[in-house]
């Protein structure tokens, strides 16, 4: 009975909470700490405060999430991304399909390479979107295409979602990422059918540009600086985890290295470089431990109110039924995602979830790709896609054009890719079980 009381109190409060616009680590601290005190009082609510909260924040797997951002700072600041795009410019050679497909696998690299979904869909907008309208592309598809290519480091890693969810799972974050490779690249895959599909269709309407259009001039040193520079940050990052001679947190600290040692060559480095870059980091990584301490408490709240059993006692009927159980926690996600942050989904549902993933005998690794998937799709759909806000906020497109060419981007990629990961669970599975 207490238990009830509880949870329909949480409810109550987090939606309220949700609604007013809180942030989501206060929301999750706020409802965690009202639930466990609702069950067990002040005695055990002391206990959970005294010991959760560092034993969360000195987990050695978040270790991972400041080097990565950091490494992206480094890759930000630089100006490596705006050199990337004037690289894939030139090899596009003026075809209007090839510098659309070639955007897309920039954003998967760029992915990457920095990790941030937002970060990689802003400078997209800053310097794809000018070339991409220049050679034609409609407002809408350029705009939506740089953040499609952008929302790719949610699945690409080093990806900040796989790193939460391999946390709040306990499970290898190296095998995470390995997973998500062959995931990553059929999302790239799609996203540039889709492009060349559009393209097809508003071919008859494009405005071809003038032959005295001028291509941003940069020395052939600084591409092959960039150009070796990136080889090496992927291959530290997938190479060195996937061989077994890197953690992913040392992965994260080789990536940051040669990111600033590419700065260096590339003469970028001074004390305002340094200090952005610092300041940048330490707000992320400050914002994820307050988040994840608030779900760790939350967790402990689900744990405590029997919530998960109660659900599997309900979907008790569908446990025989796996595919068909994940379909309906995949449209769920899918919901979630269009409305909330992706990590707030992550440490919000995961605990939930974990017992009856477990009791359906589902592979938590496949599982993370999959929502990570969903993820990526959730950063470029209505009403909240972070990264179209980002791509419009730079470019000035309405938000409302671009939804509706990113919508159905994300709605053809999460029948394929989706549909292709729950059919053939191998393409998520393999690699992790090849790995030394």
């Amino acid at each position: 009975m207490v238990e009830n009381i509880a949870i329909i109190v949480v409810v109550i409060v987090f939606l309220f909470l949700l609604l007013t616009g809180q942030y989501i680590s206060s929301l999750l601290l706020t409802s965690g700490i009202i639930g466990i005190y609702i069950l067990g009082g002040m005695p055990l609510l002391n206990g959970f405060l005294q010991s959760e909260p560092y034993n969360r924040a000195a987990s050695y797997a978040l270790t991972t999430i400041p080097l990565y951002i950091l490494m992206a700072q480094f890759i930000m600041q630089a100006g490596i991304v705006k050199d990337f795009y004037n690289l894939v410019f030139k090899l596009s050679k003026g075809k209007t399909s090839l510098l659309g497909v070639l955007t897309v696998f920039l954003g998967g690299i760029l992915g990457a390479v920095s990790g941030s979904g937002t970060a990689t869909a802003a400078s997209l907008g800053q310097v794809a979107v000018p070339e991409l309208k220049r050679r034609g592309y409609p407002d809408g598809l350029a705009g939506a295409l740089a953040a499609s290519a952008g929302s790719l480091s949610a699945i690409i890693p080093p990806s900040v979602i796989l790193i939460i969810y391999g946390v709040t799972v306990q499970i290898s974050i190296g095998q995470l990422f390995v997973a998500a490779f062959i995931p990553g690249v059929l999302m790239m895959v799609v996203f540039s059918a889709v492009t060349i599909v559009y393209l097809r269709i508003y071919k008859g309407k494009m405005t071809l540009p003038t032959p005295d259009v001028e291509e941003h001039e940069t020395p052939v040193s600084r591409y092959v600086i960039i150009i070796i520079a990136g080889a090496l940050i992927i291959f530290s990052i997938f190479g060195g985890i996937y061989t077994g001679k890197f953690t992913p947190t040392e992965a994260g600290a080789v990536g940051a290295f040669i990111s600033l040692i590419v700065a260096l060559v590339l003469g970028k480095v001074n004390k305002s470089f340094i200090t952005s870059s610092l300041i940048e980091t330490t707000k992320v990584t400050v914002m994820a431990m307050i988040i994840v301490i608030g779900a760790s408490l939350f967790g402990r709240f689900i744990s405590l109110s029997l919530l998960p059993r109660k659900i599997i006692d309900m979907l008790g009927p569908l446990m025989d039924y796996p595919v068909l159980l994940l379909i309906i926690i995949m449209l769920i996600y899918f919901f979630l995602f269009m409305f909330i942050e992706g990590v707030a989904v992550i440490l919000m549902t995961v605990p939930v979830l974990l017992p009856i993933l477990t009791a359906a005998n589902i592979d938590l690794i496949w599982f993370g790709i999959l929502v990570s998937v969903i993820c990526t799709l959730g950063l470029i759909t209505p009403p909240v896609g972070i990264s179209v806000y980002a791509v419009g906020g730079v470019t000035k497109i309405p938000i409302e054009k671009l939804f509706r060419t990113s919508l159905i981007f994300a709605v053809v990629a999460a029948v394929v890719v989706g549909g292709l990961l729950i059919a053939f669970p191998q393409l998520a599975t393999w690699l992790p079980q090849t790995m030394r």
